[in-house]
């Protein structure tokens, strides 16, 4: 979507992201998902941080502080978007499904070589599970976490050099 087609669905692009933001407690928070929601809609291959603050004009560090360090509880925002979800597609069916997402480097939380039906092998990636509601002609995402594989598992050694290793790494990432 272009800017031109953002601003003419600009003024429902706003009720949408004030009904599902409503959780959020502070004014600057609600501004800053408008913001992000905005960079997802517009024309662009790559929706990280930086593309799409250059699309938006604006610093890309209130969009990268906004997803992934501001104080806000994304289950009440989850809980909104599912069931708008599911009020528009009436779902026939629930669908459990798991999806790669192939990683250069370690440093992502819960990136491991595991294997990813994604990719169809074992890859440096992570992967997320995620519930569906589904028909036969629609389907929308209703939740999703990363999995956390067994190196990020401080439990799954005895070793106290490992297990603190994996705990550092977890702090990093920001993963409790």
């Amino acid at each position: 979507m272009d800017a031109v087609a953002l601003g003419r669905v600009g003024e429902r692009l706003d009720s949408f992201v004030a009904e599902v933001f409503s959780s959020l407690a502070r004014s600057d928070q609600r501004v800053k998902a408008g913001l992000y929601a905005r960079g997802l809609m517009l024309d662009g291959r790559r929706k990280s941080m930086q593309p799409m603050a250059e699309r938006l004009r604006v610093d890309h560090q209130q969009l990268q502080q906004f997803v992934t360090t501001s104080p806000w509880d994304v289950v009440p925002v989850r809980k909104v978007l599912s069931r708008k979800a599911c009020d528009l597609i009436a779902p026939q069916a629930w669908v459990l499904d798991d999806t790669g997402f192939a990683k250069d480097g370690p440093h992502s939380p819960c990136v491991a070589r595991q294997y990813s039906g994604t990719l169809g092998r074992v890859d440096n990636c992570q992967v997320a599970v995620s519930v569906h509601a589904a028909t036969d002609t629609a389907s929308a995402p209703l939740n999703w976490r990363l999995f956390v594989p067994e190196a990020w598992d401080v439990d799954s050694t005895e070793d106290p050099d490992e297990r603190l290793r994996i705990a550092a790494r977890r702090r990093r990432a920001a993963i409790p």
